[in-house]
C-alpha cells in the first residue's frame, strides 16, 4: 500500500472511529459500525449480527440493502454456514468467492448475489458479540480479480476493535438508564404512596361514612361530604407536588440556592406561618447533591407549614469543608422521634433520609412534644 493510500486508509478509521463515539444507543451504534465498514473498505454490501444464545441473532443490521429488498429476503438468518464459522471459532474469514465455502449453503430467494467477501467477528476479551461482513468490493476500473486484500482486513480488524469498545460502552450506558429508570419508577410509587395513597384510604372511609348518614343524619352527612371534598383537593394538590417534583427545572436554570430562595418566597405568600432563608459560604454542589438538598428542603417545609401548625419556619444553608449543611427548623408542634421510629414511617422522613444517603448524606431529626422540630440534612460534597 503507498504512503497516500495508507494516510487516506487511516484517515478513513479515524472518521469511522470518531462517528461511533457519537453514539450511546446500541442500535445506533450498530448501524454506525455497519455504514463505516462499507465506505471504509468501499463494499456494496455490509452487516453485523448480534447473536442470540438460542442459534438466531438478537440483532441484525445491514447496509446496502433497501428497506424492500430486506423485506422480501424474510426472518432473520441463523447462525449456520460462514456465519457460524466466525461466530465459533472467532476466526476471521476473506473469501474470493463465498459461493464456492464448503459451508456455503445458499442464499434466500431475494437475497442479493455475493461472490468476493470478508468476515470478521467483534470480540471484546473471549467473548464474540457481534459478526461483521462485507461482500462485493467495488473496483474504481475494470479487473480481471477484484476482492478484499490483505490491506483491507488490516483496516477492518482496527475497526472492529473499536468497534467492540463502542459496543461495550452503549450497553454500559443502556443498563445504567435502565438501572436509573428502575429507581426513578422506585422512587416515584415511593413518593405517590406517601403523598397521595393515605389520603385516598382518608377519602374512601369518609364518603362511605357519608353514604350511611344520608338517611338518619343528613346534617352530619352533608359536613362528612364537605370533608371528601377537602380531602380530594388536597390529594390533588399532593399529586400534582410530585408531578412537579419529576422535573426540577428551576434548580437547572437557576441553581440551589435561587431554586430554594424562590420556594420559601412562594410558601411565605401562600401561609400565614413566616418562612425565613439564609445562605452562608455556600460553594457550587454536584447536581445530584443540589437535587437531593432541594428535594429534602421541599418535603421539610411541606411537613412544618401543612401538619406542624408552626407560625415560624426558617431555612438555613451553609457551606461546611467542601459540601454543605441545610437546616429546616419550625416552632410547630413537634412529635415524638422514638415513637415514629417505631411506627416505621412518618412525615416523609424515609423519603428524606432515603435522598440523603443516596448523595453520601446524612439526616439527623430533632423534635419533642410541643417544641418544634429541626431537621438537618448534611451532604459531604464533591
Amino acid at each position: 500500500m503507498s504512503s497516500h493510500a495508507s494516510r487516506r486508509g487511516i484517515e478513513a478509521v479515524s472518521a469511522a472511529v470518531l462517528a461511533m463515539s457519537r453514539h450511546l444507543e446500541v442500535r445506533e451504534v450498530l448501524q454506525t459500525i455497519v455504514g463505516s465498514a462499507r465506505e471504509l473498505l468501499d463494499a456494496e454490501y455490509a452487516a453485523l449480527g448480534v447473536p442470540d444464545d438460542h442459534g438466531g441473532f438478537a440483532q441484525f443490521v445491514v447496509d446496502g440493502i433497501s428497506d424492500e429488498q430486506w423485506k422480501a429476503i424474510g426472518p432473520l438468518p441463523r447462525q449456520h454456514g460462514i456465519l457460524a464459522l466466525m461466530l465459533s471459532e472467532a476466526t476471521t474469514q476473506r473469501l474470493p468467492d463465498v459461493r464456492k465455502h464448503p459451508s456455503f449453503d445458499g442464499w434466500p430467494k431475494a437475497h442479493p448475489d455475493m461472490t468476493d467477501f470478508i468476515g470478521m467477528p467483534v470480540v471484546d476479551g473471549d467473548e464474540v458479540l457481534a459478526a461483521l461482513f462485507l461482500a462485493n468490493k467495488r473496483c474504481p476500473t475494470p479487473v480481471d480479480v477484484c476482492g478484499f486484500t490483505e490491506e483491507d482486513e488490516a483496516l477492518l480488524r482496527i475497526l472492529a476493535a473499536h468497534a467492540a469498545i463502542a459496543l461495550v460502552n452503549a450497553r454500559l450506558y443502556e443498563r445504567s438508564r435502565e438501572l436509573t429508570l428502575v429507581g426513578e419508577r422506585a422512587r416515584i410509587a415511593h413518593e405517590l404512596h406517601d403523598a397521595v395513597s393515605q389520603k385516598l384510604f382518608s377519602l374512601r372511609l369518609t364518603a362511605q361514612a357519608a353514604a350511611t348518614l344520608v338517611d338518619r343524619d343528613p346534617a352530619r352527612a352533608k359536613d362528612e361530604l364537605r370533608q371528601v371534598a377537602a380531602l380530594a383537593a388536597e390529594a390533588a394538590d399532593e399529586l400534582r407536588a410530585v408531578v412537579v417534583e419529576m422535573r426540577p427545572a428551576a434548580l437547572d436554570e437557576d441553581g440551589l440556592v435561587a431554586a430554594l430562595r424562590s420556594e420559601v418566597q412562594v410558601l411565605g405568600r401562600a401561609h400565614t406561618a413566616s418562612v425565613d432563608f439564609a445562605t452562608v459560604r455556600l460553594r457550587a454542589l454536584p447536581a445530584a447533591q443540589e437535587e437531593a438538598v432541594l428535594r429534602v428542603a421541599q418535603e421539610a417545609l411541606h411537613n412544618a407549614l401543612r401538619h406542624s401548625g408552626a407560625t415560624a419556619v426558617t431555612v438555613r444553608l451553609e457551606g461546611r469543608a467542601k459540601g454543605a449543611v441545610l437546616t429546616v427548623t419550625d416552632d410547630g408542634c413537634g412529635f415524638d422521634p422514638s415513637a415514629v421510629r417505631r411506627a416505621g414511617r412518618h412525615l416523609g422522613l424515609v423519603s428524606m433520609r432515603d435522598r440523603a444517603s443516596s448523595v453520601g448524606g446524612a439526616l439527623t431529626v430533632q423534635s419533642a412534644l410541643g417544641k418544634g422540630t429541626v431537621i438537618e440534612m448534611e451532604v459531604p460534597g464533591g
